[in-house]
């Protein structure tokens, strides 16, 4: 149910954004797992890379359980068993996990259960704005043949809380608060069945309508988290041929500029049309205008002269 997220925020602010407090209630910043692979986006669609926060002992044997990393993952989990050299062929959609079903599919039983997606959409929060955090997995998947290995990771769904359901019947599973997210990612403290826990529907929720134009992914401007009714629709300026066929008597205007400078008018070539004798209007509907004018006209000996 959830196909678009967004994270648009630079690196450096996501960092301060995912600040947290050790066992010793020291706060600290989680570390990047390959930073350069972080693509800030408003309008992020499956197979895009997201960030995701992490216990930073899953890519660190030695580490401490309670330390943090944000990992740039692929969205849409790739199963480590998954035989194809390309994660594409996977034949059904793993964008999303359904909360009662996460501990029988096969696509994800392999996965480690220890991981938030991290925050993609945004609520109000004192004075200031903090992250949303869903809950996911992920997995870490090699190719068959060899070479570098591709993190991915799924968004899990529960059923949608009483404000969301005139919309849809499934919403993202959010960890509402640090706690949550804490014992979300401590899975060497926490018991799968504990976590699992957390995974309900909140009413702590705001939300607004968007605009259509977050159908196409390549759009990828703040105007795809703006409120619809807010949304300004630029429309497309009229081409001289569509203006002339809308207007059914073209407006006269006086050109503003010397004859000579007039590149406005088309240049048509000698054996389609003969020169206008009037004098020359901007635009191709007036020529045009013109020329069927001329036709109509009686030839020059057949016109009677006044004395």
């Amino acid at each position: 149910m959830c196909g678009r997220t967004s994270c648009h925020l630079p690196r450096d602010v996501l960092t301060r954004a995912c600040a947290y407090r050790d066992p010793q209630g020291q706060l600290r910043l989680p570390r990047w797992r390959d930073p350069d692979q972080y693509r800030p986006s408003y309008n992020q669609s499956p197979q895009a890379r997201g960030p995701v926060l992490l216990s930073r002992l899953h890519v660190d044997k030695d580490a401490d359980p309670s330390e943090r990393v944000i990992a740039p993952m692929r969205w849409g989990l790739v199963p480590s068993w998954f035989r194809e050299s390309d994660p594409s062929k996977l034949q059904f959609n793993t964008s999303n996990c359904r909360s009662d079903t996460i501990m029988e599919k096969r696509s994800f039983k392999s996965a480690s259960s220890g991981a938030a997606d991290s925050p993609k959409h945004w609520e109000k929060v004192w004075d200031s704005w903090r992250l949303l955090t869903m809950a996911g997995i992920f997995d870490c998947w090699e190719p068959p043949e060899g070479g570098d290995l591709l993190y991915s990771y799924t968004i899990i769904t529960v059923d949608s809380c009483k404000a969301l359901r005139d919309i849809h019947h499934r919403m993202p599973a959010i960890l509402d608060g640090e706690e949550a997210v804490s014992k979300w990612l401590d899975f060497g403290q926490v018991s799968t069945q504990e976590a699992l826990k957390l995974i309900h529907p909140t009413e702590n929720i705001t939300f607004h309508p968007v605009s259509i134009i977050v159908n196409n992914s390549r759009n990828n401007t703040p105007e795809c988290l703006a409120p619809a009714d807010l949304v300004v629709k630029k429309e497309p300026k009229a081409s001289g041929s569509r203006q002339w066929l809308a207007t059914k008597s073209p407006r006269k205007e006086v050109p503003k500029t010397p004859q000579k400078e007039e590149l406005d008018v088309p240049q048509w070539s000698s054996q389609f049309l003969q020169k206008s004798t009037f004098s020359t209007k901007r635009g191709s509907a007036g020529l045009l205008e013109r020329w069927l004018k001329q036709d109509k006209e009686e030839p020059e000996a057949k016109r009677p002269h006044n004395q």
